[in-house]
């Protein structure tokens, strides 16, 4: 069984379609990377396989159950926005909210927020207010506090758009360590071809609402079949 399947799913908004007929396999553990240009519909696709948004028509299976409630699997995963809200208030205390409002012990919650601090290298940062932060050292604590709550499935929206080099190679190492270390499955929209090429096993190729092409990154990047693959991963693409 498929960890997440999508059958001919489609998303409309108004007269608009965002996503038409996506059929998709994820595996547990897979690092999948949506890729495509801006309004391609990554954003749209990832904020269903969160349950943020629910398909117009198709199935969603989530290890085998159908997904057809908003909020569905708010407790199973999370979305890291591209530019994501920080409380006001430390580092430490936003990667603790989501332990603290799930009721996890006090032991429980300093030994997980340690251990994403340490994930993102901000143990130095820990009291400082996280709203005082720059914008690539947000995107960690962002990162930080979906990881501390262990989903099954955690999803990155552009997590190194408009980040520095040096926060972008952290972001990216901590989200290797957490698919290495936890078997986590990771979904990544990015435009950036060479993070895709970084980071993931699979990639799919989004165009227009479809997905053109998808399969092993290594293959996909190296051998596309579609035209308009070829002319993506290549800088050429023709619209």
């Amino acid at each position: 069984m498929a960890f997440i399947k999508l059958d001919k799913v489609s998303k409309k908004f108004g007269s608009f379609e965002a996503l038409r007929s996506i059929s998709l396999e994820i595996r547990k553990g897979d690092l999948l990377a949506f890729i495509g240009h801006n309004g391609s519909g990554k954003t749209t696709l990832l904020r269903i396989l969160a349950s943020l948004e629910l398909p117009t028509s198709g199935r969603y299976l989530y290890r085998g159950e159908e997904i057809n409630e908003l909020y569905d699997l708010n407790k199973r995963a999370t979305l890291v926005f591209q530019k994501s809200t920080m409380f006001n208030s430390s580092v430490e205390d936003n990667i603790a909210y989501g332990l603290k409002v799930r009721d996890f012990s006090r032991s429980e919650v300093e030994s997980k927020v340690s251990e994403a601090l340490e994930l993102v290298k901000m143990q130095d940062h820990a009291s400082k207010n996280a709203k005082d932060l720059s914008g690539g050292e947000q995107q960690r604590v962002a990162l930080a506090r979906a990881f501390v709550i262990d989903p099954d499935l955690l999803l990155l929206d552009e997590p190194t758009s408009n980040v520095d080099p040096g926060n972008a190679k952290i972001v990216e190492e901590a989200i290797k360590e957490i698919v290495e270390k936890n078997d986590t499955t990771v979904v990544l929209a990015t435009h950036t071809l060479f993070q895709a090429k970084r980071l993931s096993n699979r990639a799919a190729h989004l165009y227009d609402g479809e997905i053109l092409e998808e399969g092993k990154t290594e293959e996909l990047f190296e051998n596309p079949k579609h035209e308009k693959t070829k002319g993506f991963v290549s800088g050429e693409l023709i619209f």
